[in-house]
């Protein structure tokens, strides 16, 4: 057993204690990079998930009570602590997730980011004391931790997914029970084990693991008790979690999933649009929700730009995420990579030609120990009926069509049900101003291929959710307003 493995806790954490699965049931961990096992940890059921509740609920009333300043403190030391063991923390994401080390100490650096941002928003959650305008009293509204949260976490980015909504949490007061991912829980487990190195009371973070996301979610969800949702994930899971919500008419934050478009207009910088592509694309081998999924270009520059794309894409070194010079790693499962090849294989089926890459490179995903590996891509002469313009590709596959003026980018941009994200490229600050508004998206990339930022509000519009994540808008999820009406003489 890899040394960063054999540190991380493997049972579940409740109540301030590591315990067993209800049952003693575990579950397998695998490398996607070389399908190997790495570990086996506890496999939570639903008596673990009330029993989760149950801690929370009881440690809520005090923990709201813990002065900002302190709570602030705890986060942080939990960034310092991130800071130190960055190294170890970016190879244990490697080895559960896929990504290249590269990838993974950014995404540990950003994660951290969330615990210093919100260390210093916790001393800054803010009331108003005014004079009632008609007289004879004073209006006091005041902001209040909205109680137990259920924070529901995706595999594509393990750190950073947990540090964006236990940061806001924490900050504000709020006790929580985590349901970290399946396929990449460690990073979770270990980063519960931080926090309480860092002071953070026991009781007040709960992670219970599980192959069964609904034996989790439900029993959490059905209690009254539990006030709030924080839902990464798909779109199609997350209109179930807001009907199931809706019983007990909790708040909820729910970042679904995107089809982000790539606008490159006949005025743009060539060389910065093509590598603002690879960014966009590339990050996380293309499994993020802000990741580009249609490159739309003028067509005065689509040759060249295609061009340029190609020889960069190409370029780019596949392979273990752990190996030196590696910029792309394995996707994280065989049923991840199936799809990314069925989408490729429609586009070309259709008329699409790749350019470079477009077929599985190493690995038959069943146990060989070969890894799911899926080569850089460009796809060129796209047709508007391809499945992978109205799909989340999730993998490292840039499809590329053409428009003709502005006003056909715009109409190509926003023809999805989704609204996470949009990346466009121009010279003109006008044009830049005029398309960024027009896109009916929750952020825009202009003139860059990354958004993702502690200090700014992520999320989107339409089928990609609602609530903010980030930014000072972050932890008003996390907050109820209260309003107290004082009666005095004038």
């Amino acid at each position: 057993m890899d040394d960063v493995i054999a540190t991380v806790p493997k049972r579940l954490l409740i109540d301030g204690k590591w315990r067993d699965a209800d049952g003693g049931g575990t579950f397998g961990v695998d490398d996607p990079g070389s399908e190997q096992r790495l570990c086996d940890i506890a496999d939570g059921q639903g008596a673990d998930a009330e029993a989760a509740v149950e801690a929370a609920v009881a440690a809520q009333d005090e923990w709201a009570r813990t002065a900002p300043r302190e709570r602030g403190e705890i986060l942080r030391r939990a960034w310092q602590l991130m800071t130190d063991r960055a190294e170890d923390l970016a190879r244990l994401m490697t080895l559960e997730m896929g990504k290249s080390l590269t990838e993974s100490r950014a995404e540990v650096s950003y994660a951290a980011g969330f615990f210093r941002w919100f260390s210093e928003e916790a001393v800054r959650i803010d009331g108003r004391y005014t004079r009632n305008p008609a007289g004879g009293g004073r209006t006091l509204v005041t902001k209040q931790p909205v109680g137990p949260c259920l924070l529901v976490t995706p595999w594509n980015f393990p750190l950073a997914m947990g540090t964006r909504k236990i940061g806001p949490a924490v900050a504000a007061g709020c006790t929580m029970i985590v349901k970290p991912p399946q396929l990449t829980p460690l990073s979770m487990l270990n980063l519960a084990e931080l926090l309480r190195e860092a002071g953070l009371p026991g009781s007040v973070l709960n992670v219970v693991p599980s192959t069964s996301a609904s034996s989790i979610v439900n029993p959490v969800l059905a209690d009254a008790r539990v006030r709030k949702l924080s839902f990464t994930g798909s779109t199609e899971v997350g209109r179930t979690l807001v009907e199931q919500c809706s019983a007990n008419l909790q708040r909820m934050s729910m970042e679904l999933g995107g089809n982000a478009p790539f606008l490159v207009f006949s005025d743009a910088d060539l060389d910065a649009a093509v590598q603002g592509a690879v960014t966009a694309k590339m990050r996380n081998n293309g499994e993020s929700c802000v990741a580009a999924n249609r490159f739309h270009v003028a067509e005065s520059v689509a040759g060249e730009f295609t061009r340029r794309l190609t020889e960069k894409m190409s370029a780019l070194k596949t392979g273990h995420g752990t190996e030196d010079g590696v910029a792309v790693g394995p996707l994280v499962s065989e049923d991840q990579r199936q799809k990314v090849r069925e989408l490729v294989d429609d586009a070309r089926e259709r008329g699409a030609r790749a350019t470079t890459g477009g077929e599985p490179e190493t690995g038959t995903g069943t146990g060989t120990g070969t890894g799911y590996f899926y080569p850089p891509t460009v796809l060129a002469d796209v047709p508007g009926q391809a499945r992978i313009l109205r799909e989340e590709v999730f993998g490292p596959v840039a499809p590329i069509t053409t428009f003709a003026d502005e006003d056909e980018a715009v109409a190509l941009a926003n023809d999805t049900e989704f609204g996470l994200v949009g990346y466009l490229f121009t010279r003109d600050l006008d044009r830049a101003l005029r398309v960024g508004e027009r896109l009916r998206t929750g952020m825009a990339g202009i003139n860059t291929g990354i958004v993702s930022n502690p200090a700014a509000p992520f999320g989107g519009v339409k089928a990609s959710g609602f609530g903010r994540e980030g930014g000072a808008e972050g932890i008003e999820e996390y907050l109820d307003t209260k309003y107290l009406a004082l009666a005095t003489g004038s």
